[in-house]
């Protein structure tokens, strides 16, 4: 239901549009509070590198994130990555990820994205207080945030925004009448403009996510997903039924398919009823990271990574090079 109102099939959008004019007020308010002065940003003694996007809802902000800080790395840059966390509660903040946190203490996305590349990464609410952790731990040269663009409190020296291709800007209303946070002008303050999957209009870097074989959360066995017998398919991300249509476009016969919550949390009661009759179960990497602990032999995740196109990217890399040197 809430797609069709905030993509403007549903006429129920109208209903929500006082609510969706607080929230741009306030926002907005917000916002030219940090221009004007009135509030003052942070700002760490490193480079800071935002990206995020404009709308509620994965839009493929991590898999640019990982991309970036493989991509720095190579280049001899050390990085470190700062996140809100959502989906996680901590006993305490900031927290610094190691290898025995859960996704229940950070959330997610920093868990896989600190599995993924083994850069340091800090989760706090107050993204100041993570950077501050991060450099006080680690000999970072630049941070990225994950997600963050409309905290205003962490002054940032470049911004990079993440677009859904496919959807984009649905009705191109606020929340919750529509899916934006702030509204499309924002991108032309921005630095780069990344768009997943659709089509890139000019001055877009064009994504898609390409997917690896299926890896097997016990065994650690890797296999083309058209080999795997009749899968039971679940994702808990921002937009499930993107993930259904790439299993389906690597060749998988999916039996059936499960949308789960973003940053759902996940247990053993949720999860084993899913693949029952010993059905193979196959989740995004996000999903995986909170399964390790009670996975079977017969689950598997589909690894993703994105590959961005044309002379802008390495352009775009470039210009973050600058601000270390």
């Amino acid at each position: 239901m809430i797609a069709r109102i905030w993509s403007g099939e549903s006429p129920l959008w109208l209903l929500l549009l006082p609510l969706s004019w607080l929230y741009g007020l306030v926002s907005g308010i917000i916002r030219l509070s940090y221009r004007l002065g009135i509030k003052r940003s942070w700002r760490a003694p490193v480079p800071v590198v935002v990206v995020g996007n404009l709308t509620a809802g994965g839009n493929g902000k991590t898999p640019v994130v990982i991309w970036l800080v493989e991509q720095l790395t190579a280049r001899g840059i050390r990085v470190g990555v700062v996140s809100r966390g959502y989906g996680g509660r901590a006993e305490h903040y900031p927290l610094l990820l190691t290898s025995q946190t859960s996704t229940a203490e950070a959330g997610d996305e920093p868990v896989l994205i600190f599995q993924r590349t083994g850069a340091p990464v800090a989760v706090s609410p107050n993204r100041s207080e993570a950077v501050q952790s991060l450099l006080a731990a680690h000999p970072v040269q630049l941070i990225i945030t994950d997600d963050g663009l409309q905290h205003y409190a962490l002054a940032r020296d470049k911004e990079i925004v993440v677009i859904d291709g496919e959807r984009r800007f649905g009705n191109g209303w606020w929340l919750p009448a529509g899916p934006m946070r702030e509204r499309a002008s924002r991108l032309r303050s921005v630095d780069a403009v990344i768009v997943n999957g659709g089509v890139a209009r000019a001055g877009e870097i064009p994504m898609r996510l390409s997917p690896g074989q299926a890896v097997n959360l016990l065994t650690g066995e890797r296999r083309d997903v058209a080999q795997l017998p009749a899968l039971v398919a679940m994702a808990g991300i921002g937009h499930p039924p993107r993930f259904f249509a790439t299993l389906e476009q690597c060749g998988a016969r999916l039996e059936s398919r499960f949308p789960l919550a973003d940053h759902q949390a996940l247990s053993p009661e949720r999860v084993e009823p899913l693949a029952a009759l010993h059905q193979n179960l196959i989740m995004t990497e996000k999903d995986a990271v909170k399964c390790r602990a009670f996975a079977r032999d017969n689950w598997w995740y589909l690894p993703v990574d994105a590959e961005l196109s044309g002379e802008r990217p390495e352009h775009l890399l470039q210009e973050l090079l600058a601000l270390v040197r």
